[in-house]
């Protein structure tokens, strides 16, 4: 099970690494189609969304891997977002709601994290 969790880590990783640098290879591959404006932004989440889940992935005992994986999304989304508002790029009535919505959940997440680590 820990080869596989490895594997599967590190090729969803792998797969949001280049998803997030470079979309439209990935849609093209993926798709046939390519891809621009809204469709860019939207692809790099969905990168960072597999970056965190290949974090959330790697096993380990005791691990508190699904509140780094948690994290990782919720920051890189945060912070990307704020990069596409302050750029002025695509910026639709929910992006400033989204940002402010996952700094909620990260101040969350730190909480709880903490609280954890008190016990």
């Amino acid at each position: 099970m820990k080869k596989l969790l490895v594997f599967t880590a590190l090729a969803e990783g792998g797969t949001g690494v280049v998803l997030a640098a470079y979309p439209p290879i990935v849609v093209r591959l993926l798709f046939g189609e390519g891809i621009s404006g809204a469709g860019v932004i939207t692809s790099r989440l969905a990168g960072f969304g597999l970056i965190a889940l290949g974090v959330a992935c790697w096993p380990k005992e005791g691990s508190v891997r699904p509140f780094h994986g948690m994290m990782t999304w919720s920051v890189l989304a945060m912070l990307y977002l704020i990069y596409v508002g302050i750029r002025g790029e695509a910026v639709g009535l929910l992006l400033w709601p989204a940002v402010v919505a996952h700094l909620i959940l990260v101040v969350l997440l730190v909480g709880a994290h903490f609280k954890e680590r008190m016990k």
